[in-house]
């Protein structure tokens, strides 16, 4: 059989070039998001005196809202467009950063949450909108490759939302030491103080995300042939439940948010922990800066390989090396286990554009919007299993009367009871199993994913029948 994969077809058709440019910037908005939000759980944790399993609601919370977004995002877009779901996505988006404002002045934790579920409700819409989006701008055969160029710019977004985290929250926020002997009135002010940090980083994401949207709306972007090409929800929900490719798509996506949020959530707790002398949490969030770093770069040149090798068979290539990183981030200490947790970040940078690409292979029209939203519901993973990396980490269960203690409470207290019969060591190092396990789920999809590729001639190779 011949080579069937065409070199020379273009990743974005020059006709498209603006228009692709434009809706990139929603990858790095996103990834601002994402990345901003895992700091919290370091400042809540900070400022309020909570457990890790208590501060990594946040991202329950946050990834919670992704379940839920994606289905009325698919129906705007089904009836409206692509265009349409992104400028719902990044007003929401906006006005879930401006409710951090209202938040802080009540100095409520739960208005806090209802501003992040806000806020990741119009990330998850911007996202269902505008990667399938990406994935109409030209060829089929280079769909997967053009989705990992506008996640390229992702990881760009996270490193503006982490510095923000850093030097607008971080450099700023009163140590944990100095917030254990305050009392009264001086502690009150200090987390006035320290929340106001909060409102301000994500005030200013809050105006860049309406500035984008005015552009979109008044940006006049080419028509999307499939976009006219319209079936029943009904008929596209029962093909793609019977899409074996797709389905374990979804469940690889559900592992890999978990893993890449899990990671990026603990890596400051793991670094102030690992004996390399980064006692404080700022000098820690240097590595989360070189996390981002490594993702970034490896994520262009994971674009560039595919040039040369299949998306599947890289994927799981990718997933084993991360496989190899976790394990020597759990079992070493030091600069050796720092060095590790950051190149997981290098290792796993292609996985989420990569498996949204091969879950929607062969997909058109309705099909592919309603498949990409599922495949954003996936997400909710970050919600489901970072809160049980987070308990991994110092086995403390919450004590309070709130009602969202008693609710992780009485979820976690099996889970305590199994975890110190087996003799499980709390630490953030071993709460990194929980990575690893995913990546081992993630890898095994590129392989079974290769054999979709070859069914719609998306390959590399020469296969000379004999």
């Amino acid at each position: 059989m011949s080579v069937r994969y065409d070199h020379t077809k273009k990743v974005v058709p020059k006709n498209l070039i603006i228009s692709f440019a434009l809706i990139t910037t929603c990858f790095a908005l996103w990834g601002a998001a994402n990345n901003m939000t895992d700091l919290l759980v370091t400042v809540f944790k900070q400022v309020k005196g909570m457990s890790s399993l208590q501060a990594s609601i946040i991202q329950t919370v946050f990834y919670g809202a992704y379940f839920l977004a994606p289905i009325p995002a698919a129906l705007i877009i089904k009836k409206c467009g692509y265009k349409t779901g992104g400028i719902v996505g990044l007003s929401l988006y906006a006005l879930g950063a401006f409710l951090c404002y209202p938040a802080s002045q009540a100095d409520s934790f739960s208005f806090f949450l209802t501003a992040f579920y806000v806020f990741a409700f119009g990330c998850a819409m911007i996202e269902t909108s505008v990667a399938p989006f990406i994935l109409s701008m030209g060829p089929k055969e280079t769909a997967t490759q053009r989705i990992n160029l506008a996640q390229s710019f992702n990881p760009v977004g996270s490193l503006g939302g982490i510095c923000l985290g850093k030097f607008v929250i971080l450099k700023h926020l009163t140590s944990s030491e100095e917030m254990a002997i305050l009392e009264g009135a001086e502690k009150a002010a200090a987390q006035s103080h320290d929340l106001g940090l909060v409102v301000n980083a994500y005030a200013i994401v809050g105006v860049i995300a309406l500035i984008v949207a005015a552009a979109i709306a008044f940006k006049k972007f080419p028509v999307i042939a499939e976009e006219q090409n319209h079936s029943s929800v009904k008929a596209s929900i029962g093909r793609l439940v019977k899409n074996k490719n797709y389905m374990f798509s979804v469940m690889a996506q559900f592992f890999y948010v978990a893993a890449q949020i899990g990671i990026w959530t603990f890596i400051v707790p793991y670094v102030m922990a690992s004996g390399a002398g980064y006692d404080n949490s700022n000098d820690a969030a240097n590595f989360y800066i070189y996390s981002l770093f490594a993702f970034v770069f490896m994520r262009f040149v994971y674009t560039g390989l595919m040039k040369f090798i299949d998306p599947a068979r890289l994927l799981s290539v990718a997933m084993v090396l991360s496989c190899l990183f976790t394990l020597l981030t759990i079992h070493s200490s030091g600069m050796l286990g720092v060095i590790s947790v950051v190149m997981i970040s290098a290792t796993m940078s292609l996985g989420f554009p990569t498996i949204y690409g091969l879950g929607l292979m062969g997909l058109e029209g309705d099909d592919k919007k309603i498949g990409g939203s599922g495949i954003i519901m996936a997400i909710v993973g970050g919600a489901i299993l970072v809160p049980l990396q987070g308990f991994m980490n110092d086995g403390k269960l919450p004590t309070g009367d709130f009602i969202l203690d008693r609710v992780l409470n009485t979820l976690f207290s099996p889970i305590k009871s199994v975890f110190d019969a087996i003799g499980f060591e709390y630490s953030p190092a071993n709460s990194y199993y929980m990575p690893l396990f995913c990546f081992v789920i993630i890898a095994i999809y590129g392989f079974m994913a290769h054999k979709k590729e070859a069914d719609v001639g998306i390959i590399h190779e020469t296969n000379q029948a004999k």
